[in-house]
């Protein structure tokens, strides 16, 4: 059930480990009775509507059936199942991380943990100037000022091109690059889309992206500046500059990340480990929950890795659900 995760459990972590799983399995069961199938489970239909038979379904002795396990799906006459643990299918607007593996001519190779690769194309990137203006050859000349190699990038989808890539677009100042934090990967179906994927936890200090590629970043909080007041800010440098004074120490102090911040991004990133290793759906309520229980618990970072909290974690999530069920 814990994918790609060793742990060293006791006799007694293992049963109560085991205990919190068949309770979460049989809770999910009872409350998907009706939408969930596995391999070879027939779907009722009604053959008389003219159904359509979609993905993850075939026809098997007059009787449509499941090919994959998932949720079965209904759009008018098109009867489809949604695979729970499928591959990142890219949507329009679906707000990604993703790392650059190349600088090509106008354009930015992303790994965003896709079948293929994404473009971000310098027409679709916002200028560090902020002004909005066609496309030079200096400023293909400077691209790697902006993005090179290995950095972490922050974009949303623009759609799939004629020949068939997937282009993306970073016109806002929210988008951009992320420095000062960890790049976290996990099961994209982990990840729900949603209305909001940046969120400022104010209380840590630290920013969390939550990628619908299941790419997550958890860093140092960022003010979003103002495109003039960067502009004046640049010009401002540009003249301490010019007439020697110095600004050294101001830049040590920005590119300086405190030992708190630091370990806040530890304590919320290996709370989205747990819940990608148990399987729990990743949101920023459930993180913040883990991060406070395990607070409350005096564990140090590391300790949240440890056996025990895993235990703990699934244990009470068992609970949180059972008192759910019961008040509905």
């Amino acid at each position: 059930m814990i994918r790609g995760l060793q742990l060293s459990l006791n006799k007694t972590q293992k049963l109560r480990l085991e205990s919190a799983l068949e309770q979460l399995e049989s809770l999910s069961s009872k409350t998907n009775t009706n939408a969930s199938v596995a391999v070879a489970d027939t779907i009722p239909v009604n053959y008389e509507d003219g159904v359509l038979k979609g993905h993850g379904t075939s026809e098997m002795e007059g009787q449509v059936v499941a090919t994959v396990c998932g949720v079965v799906e209904r759009v008018n006459k098109l009867v489809y199942v949604r695979a729970l643990r499928a591959r990142y299918k890219p949507e329009v607007g679906d707000i990604i991380v993703g790392r650059v593996i190349e600088v090509a001519p106008k354009r930015w190779r992303l790994e965003i943990n896709f079948s293929q690769d994404a473009v971000l194309m310098l027409s679709s990137m916002n200028l560090p100037d902020g002004i909005q203006r066609r496309r030079t050859a200096t400023d293909e000349l400077n691209m790697r000022t902006i993005f090179e190699e290995n950095d972490v990038v922050c974009a949303e989808v623009r759609g799939f091109q004629h020949d068939g890539s997937l282009h993306l677009q970073a016109r806002s100042q929210k988008y951009g690059k992320l420095d000062r934090g960890q790049l976290l990967r996990i099961s994209p179906y982990l990840v729900k889309r949603r209305k909001q994927h940046f969120h400022h936890l104010d209380q840590y200090g630290v920013d969390l992206i939550l990628g619908c590629n299941g790419f997550i970043w958890v860093g140092e909080h960022v003010e979003a500046k103002d495109d003039m007041v960067v502009d004046q800010t640049n010009k401002s440098e540009q003249q301490n500059a010019n007439s020697g004074g110095s600004v050294g120490s101001d830049d040590q102090e920005q590119s300086h990340t405190s030992l708190e911040i630091r370990q806040n991004i530890c304590r919320i990133a290996n709370a989205v480990r747990v819940l990608s290793a148990l399987g729990f759906m990743v949101t920023v309520e459930v993180i913040t929950e883990i991060v406070d229980l395990s607070s409350s618990l005096n564990l140090d970072i590391h300790e949240m890795l440890g056996a025990e909290f895993y235990v703990v974690v699934a244990e009470r999530e068992a609970e949180r659900r059972r008192s759910s069920t019961k008040k509905r």
